[in-house]
């Protein structure tokens, strides 16, 4: 007997529909839109596009700057004579400067703007404001009173012990952060008790530099400005040592900064240890400033603008470490090769940056962000 007292109920009903499995909605992919997921086994990957195309623009752009850095001079040498001294075919000089002096410099200004750039972009993401840079919240001050202090008394004038800049770099490090009441204060603490602690240790390093003669003072001078002048590779390779370790570790420590643009109870949520991630943060950023002043000099500006160009480039989801890195690579180059030709005589690469740097820092000022307040 059929009829519809007897017929099956049929999973047509709302009731039905809704208590069975819902089919995926094609606009329920968590991942970002900038990025392609790269699967292998348990562990997966997601690949930045547009951080990715920035890096390959900016590699031909900085094999371009290099080019142009290697052939600047400030004596008047020609492109020919460049090339042959790049060759070893020309004279006994020509090969000297070029390989034993031009060429370490070169790769010198390459390491140091790769470091204060990966170092600005690791402060500024740690205090939520692009003008917490080294440069400004007193780690670089802290990194050249080091220094200057190591050539109080020379009779030279000469800057030498580069290795005691990392050493200062710690200390004002230490000291900022204990005045702001810790690593994970809010940014715009950090970057008022930094501006204090750069003046007074500022004061100090000029304070040292007064009381020389006017042989040390000179030469300590030109060097406190940011400058690249006489840097070889008995300072080159521990740098590069030391870049090869610091850099990985600041590629990893990005990765994990990007969920810090959550709120803490989020990023938490999600098994980020906030403390831990910020203080490796904090000592990486430190240490490759430290190393940066202690080889070049307190070269201004590059550790602001490089994150700020490359966060441009990569969009606001990303940490941009490596493109941060080759921006400021790129700065430093070209700032070193503009002041070998720009003027009768040589200026140093940090007189460069803080002439360009000045209308750099209000254009940041006066384009801040709306919706934050951050600067």
């Amino acid at each position: 007997m059929t009829g519809p007292e007897s017929a099956p109920a049929t999973p047509t009903t709302p009731h039905h529909r809704t208590a069975g499995p819902r089919p995926t909605a094609p606009g329920r992919d968590l991942t970002p839109p900038d990025s392609t997921p790269l699967r292998t086994g348990t562990l997966s990957w997601l690949f930045p596009h547009r951080s990715a195309l920035a890096a390959a623009l900016l590699l031909p752009l900085l094999a371009l700057l290099i080019t142009l850095a290697t052939v600047a001079s400030s004596t008047g040498m020609s492109v020919l004579d460049t090339v042959s001294g790049l060759l070893g075919t020309g004279d006994p000089g020509t090969v000297m400067i070029v390989r034993d002096f031009r060429l370490p410099r070169l790769c010198v200004g390459l390491m140091v703007g790769a470091a204060l750039g990966v170092s600005g972009c690791l402060t500024q993401t740690l205090a939520g404001n692009r003008l917490a840079t080294p440069d400004i919240i007193g780690v670089n001050e802290g990194a050249t009173a080091a220094v200057v202090a190591s050539a109080a008394g020379s009779a030279t004038g000469m800057v030498g012990h580069w290795w005691l800049g990392p050493v200062g770099a710690v200390a004002a490090a230490v000291l900022v952060v204990l005045c702001a009441g810790g690593a994970g204060t809010a940014g715009y603490r950090v970057l008022v008790v930094g501006i204090g602690v750069s003046t007074v240790v500022g004061a100090v390093s000029d304070l040292i530099m007064s009381r020389e003669n006017d042989n040390t003072a000179g030469g300590v001078f030109l060097w406190t400005v940011g400058s690249l002048n006489g840097r070889d590779w008995s300072a080159g390779t521990p740098f590069l040592i030391a870049l090869a370790f610091l850099l990985p570790l600041s590629l990893a420590a990005g990765h994990r900064l990007q969920l810090l643009r959550f709120d803490d109870e989020v990023a938490a949520s999600l098994g980020v240890e906030l403390r831990r991630i910020r203080a490796a943060a904090l000592a990486l950023a430190v240490a490759l400033a430290g190393l940066a002043v202690g080889v070049g000099g307190p070269i201004a500006f590059v550790a602001l603008a490089a994150p700020v160009l490359a966060q441009a480039l990569c969009g606001p989801t990303r940490v941009p470490v490596l493109v941060s890195a080759l921006t400021g690579a790129a700065l430093v180059v070209a700032a070193d090769a503009l002041g070998r030709v720009a003027a009768p005589v040589e200026l140093p690469v940090g007189v460069v940056t803080s002439v360009l740097g000045g209308p750099f820092l209000l254009w940041v000022l006066l384009r801040s962000d709306r919706p934050t307040g951050k600067a």
